[in-house]
């Protein structure tokens, strides 16, 4: 089991996230031992400004030692500006492997939701089942972009398998948590060939589902009728979803037929706990 080698401390913890379904964020992690290669938005940020050197860098976490210190200062004075906290954008809350990200992610949820803060929470590692014991509000999610394992092993080498992170979810599921799935950055057939809806089918138990395309690939958008794929795979999940029952939000610029900017959003959330 890897352990963490290094630590950092930071001013700031809470913060106001961008994303379009989002609202705020935590980051307690520098670096990622996943190492995406889709690319990875939030490696290619830090490596712009400086803040990693290498590839290999940021596969070397480096824990923040001060997260839960700035968590006791900054819940107080925000708490009532919150809807949610997610976790994480820059980072994965249960890093494959390393125990320790893991621990910190709970102690922060635990106090986040002392306070009457709900957590939505989203990793490529193992959630773990005494997640099940904490608050009620929360939303634990896992990103499944295919059940391919070779392409899961080139694309994500250092995250769990794909089974290994439905099991986990589907056992958070069965305790009565909220679970959900980001299907993104979802693959063009250049990338990997698959049936979208045998994936479908294998996360229909969630509660909600988030579709989005692969960004920032030059794979992808060489793939002669990239846009039109992804229009005809985005309205395969929301049929899929409305279907089901289960909430759904398309990611920006997903849709791009039928939209006069490119920039169609679909989203539905209910009110149905399943």
């Amino acid at each position: 089991m890897p352990k963490i080698e290094n630590f950092i401390q930071r001013k700031t913890m809470l913060y106001k996230t961008g994303v379009e379904y989002g609202d705020y964020t935590i980051n307690y992690v520098l670096g990622c031992s996943h190492g995406c290669k889709f690319p990875c938005y939030a490696y290619t940020m830090k490596k712009r400004f400086g803040q990693v050197k290498s590839y290999e860098d940021w596969c070397r976490p480096w824990l923040v030692s001060n997260t839960l210190e700035l968590l006791d200062k900054e819940i107080p004075k925000l708490k009532d500006k919150i809807e949610s906290v997610q976790l994480c954008f820059a980072t994965d809350p249960f890093m494959y492997g390393y125990d320790e990200v893991g621990q910190m992610s709970i102690a922060s949820i635990r106090k986040l939701n002392a306070a009457g803060i709900k957590c939505t929470i989203l990793t490529k590692g193992i959630l773990p089942i005494k997640l099940a014991q904490l608050s009620d509000t929360n939303e634990y999610g896992i990103t499944l972009i295919s059940l391919d394992e070779r392409y899961r092993e080139k694309m994500e080498p250092g995250a769990a398998p794909y089974q290994e992170r439905l099991t986990a979810l589907k056992a958070l599921h069965d305790a009565g948590c909220k679970t959900w799935i980001s299907m993104e950055p979802y693959p063009t057939p250049n990338l990997i060939n698959q049936d979208l809806q045998i994936l479908l089918q294998t996360v229909r138990f969630v509660d909600k589902i988030i579709f989005g395309r692969t960004n920032y690939s030059k794979e992808a958008s060489s793939f002669k009728g990239h846009k039109h794929f992804y229009n005809e795979r985005a309205a395969e999940v929301i049929a899929f979803c409305e279907e089901h029952g289960i909430q759904y939000h398309i990611k920006e610029k997903t849709i791009t037929e039928g939209y006069g900017d490119g920039d169609g959003v679909i989203a539905r959330f209910n009110s149905t706990d399943r």
